[in-house]
């Protein structure tokens, strides 16, 4: 059988991939009774079968170089093609629906331990430790006494036995002010513990006044994490193997999980926390991208989306133990435990046949496909061959990204997009303690509205183009986040601006769907790797600032949901410049054809 022709660059390709088969094709080799060869497949030239709307003359202008193999010029469907291994196991049945299923539940965990801050860091009402004989004191009192107004000073030199739990004052007492006292830092504090939120970092390491900047850090150093993780996950996966790198990432993810609840230093506890992001965006990358290798044609996209459906689920689950629990160290056991579960699927879930056909280890991609084929109830043939690509070492960098106008004004795009999404997605989750309202039902909410918002979208965008859409959920969600700004401080209006907060969750939750697949489909198969991965580099920017959103409040009540907008219809406002992508038409004739609506759409 002859082998497709290579197109042969100046600098190799970056990524070695699976032959595409035209459906076409692959009707007339199973006819023939042959079974494809594993080639290498180079996505940047399109054969005949698989670009029938290009004609013959613009195909043999088509430049043949590096810049223009990324430059974007030179589209292809391939929602629709497929290749060796998806031909022989089934391109997508109850073997990947079960595969998938259970890699969607490593998803539990990290949004267990992104959202536990929500709860963990939850402000409390304090005040300055009161001296043992005036326990009893009622705090008003105490603090009127005192001189903490600001609950961080008081008055020094006060001989405290001259006063009891009483409200009335020694006939004899003089004011700290007649006295010439001065006021100095507490050392100690006491908290409120009827406030349902129960024992959290505030109160275990005193984390008010010149301190409370330090909850923040917290939440930042495992943000931090997440955005260092999102730069390396991809490149430890592609090396080592998605099943490796995931379960790995998952073992110490729950190991720092658990010695998260055990641990009383706060510096050691910024260092695990720090640890725990940087496996936890691991764990995330590797399943999804495990979860796609699985299936192939159109399911890819699917699969990749509805691995998102365990995001919300975990928002639910979560609120409702932190409301059990009410301390942090008892939900940090909780959220640690499921780990331990997952691991065990090291024994379920294989490694990707597709990983291993391009590491040429063809007798493991023969059992997986042979168990996959059983239990679709597939008949294999007796004589079939698998043939590794030939690897080729890669010299694209991100600097292939700026090589054309179209790369340039997508990347540039896209760094906006992702900062913009990441920015006011987490910005609403990690802030919902600062909205009003009762934190645990507004967490739940959260999580229940955003359900719907990704089966939406899901729906959608099969149906219709990304850009219109994509834009419409940033700029709608620039709106609802304008209309809650509008009725920040007025008490009696929060249930309507808790309603405005779901709203905008509901929208910017569906282009968080979104976002990842447009990303995909616009960015050209070469540089796709090293394109997402830049991306994620403005997305961890965004998620390192948004524990400090709170502090805006601070400054003045509007600040935050007035910079939510602003961000929001900024990023509608990007989504203008992207191309769209192509939405199939299918038609009867000659078996019914796919054509390309877009330019844009890559193989």
């Amino acid at each position: 059988m002859a082998k497709r022709k290579s197109l042969t660059h100046d600098s190799p390709s970056m990524e070695l991939e699976l032959p595409l088969l035209a459906p076409q094709e692959r009707s007339q080799r199973s006819r023939s009774g042959t079974i494809p060869l594993c080639i290498m497949h180079d996505s940047a030239k399109q054969s005949p079968t698989t670009s029938p709307t290009i004609p013959p003359k613009q195909q043999a202008a088509t430049p043949q170089s590096p810049a223009a193999a990324v430059s974007g010029l030179d589209p292809a469907d391939d929602e629709d093609e497929t290749d060796v291994i998806g031909d022989l196991m089934g391109h997508y049945g109850k073997w990947q629906l079960l595969m998938t299923v259970l890699l969607s539940l490593f998803q539990v965990p990290n949004t267990f331990h992104i959202s536990s801050s929500i709860y963990q860091a939850a402000n409390k009402d304090f005040w300055c430790q009161r001296p043992a004989q005036l326990q009893h004191m009622p705090v008003a009192t105490w603090r009127n006494l005192s001189g903490s107004v600001d609950n961080c000073r008081r008055w020094e030199g006060i001989d405290w036995s001259q006063v009891s739990n009483e409200t009335t004052l020694p006939s004899d007492w003089k004011t700290p002010a007649e006295m010439d006292k001065k006021l100095v830092a507490c050392e100690k504090w006491e908290y409120e513990t009827n406030d349902n939120v129960g024992n959290t970092w505030t109160s275990q390491w005193d984390l008010v006044c010149e301190k409370e900047h330090l909850k923040n850090v917290a939440e930042m150093f495992f943000l931090l994490g997440v955005a260092t993780g999102g730069i390396i996950s991809g490149y430890l996966s592609d090396k080592f193997g998605r099943k490796t790198m995931l379960f790995i990432s998952a073992v110490l993810q729950t190991i720092f999980g658990l010695w998260l609840y055990i641990c009383s230093s706060f510096e050691l506890y910024l260092t695990l926390r720090a640890l725990l992001g940087l496996v936890s965006v691991s764990v995330t990358y590797s399943g999804l991208i495990l979860a796609i290798e699985y299936v192939d044609g159109k399911w890819r996209t699917i699969a990749g989306m509805y691995n998102l459906f365990p995001l919300p689920i975990s928002y639910m689950i979560i609120s409702g133990l932190a409301y059990l629990t009410q301390d942090y160290q008892r939900l940090q056991l909780c959220i640690g435990i499921p780990g331990i579960f997952l691991c065990f699927l090291w024994f379920v879930v294989p490694e990707s046949p597709r990983w291993l056909l391009v590491k040429g280890r063809i007798d493991e991609v023969r059992r997986i496909i042979e168990a996959a084929a059983k239990f679709n109830g597939r008949q294999l043939p007796a004589d079939y061959q698998l043939t590794p690509p030939t690897q080729e070492s890669s010299t694209q960098d991100v600097t292939y990204l700026f090589r054309s106008s179209y790369l340039r004004r997508i990347s540039i795009c896209f760094f906006c997009i992702w900062f913009t999404m990441n920015l006011v997605y987490y910005g609403i989750i990690l802030n919902m303690s600062s909205f009003g309202g009762n934190v645990y039902l507004n967490s739940a909410l959260a999580g229940l509205v955003e359900i719907p918002a990704i089966a939406v979208a899901m729906y959608i965008i099969t149906k219709v183009g990304k850009k219109w859409l994509f834009c419409a959920t940033l700029i709608c969600a620039g709106v609802a986040c304008c209309c809650a700004a509008i009725t920040e401080g007025h008490a009696d209006l929060l249930w309507l601006k808790i309603t405005f907060l779901m709203m905008g969750k509901f929208t910017i939750s569906a282009g968080n769907t979104i976002m990842p697949v447009y990303t995909a489909e616009l960015y050209p198969t070469p540089i796709r790797n090293v394109g997402v991965g830049a991306c994620n580099v403005a997305a961890g920017l965004a998620l390192i600032l948004t524990p400090y959103l709170s502090l805006l409040n601070k400054i003045e009540g509007h600040l935050l949901m007035t910079l939510l907008t602003a961000w929001s219809i900024f990023g509608g406002f990007v989504v203008l410049f992207l191309p769209e992508t192509a939405v199939r038409q299918k038609t009867d004739n000659q078996g019914g054809s796919s054509a390309n609506a877009s330019a844009a759409k890559q193989v």
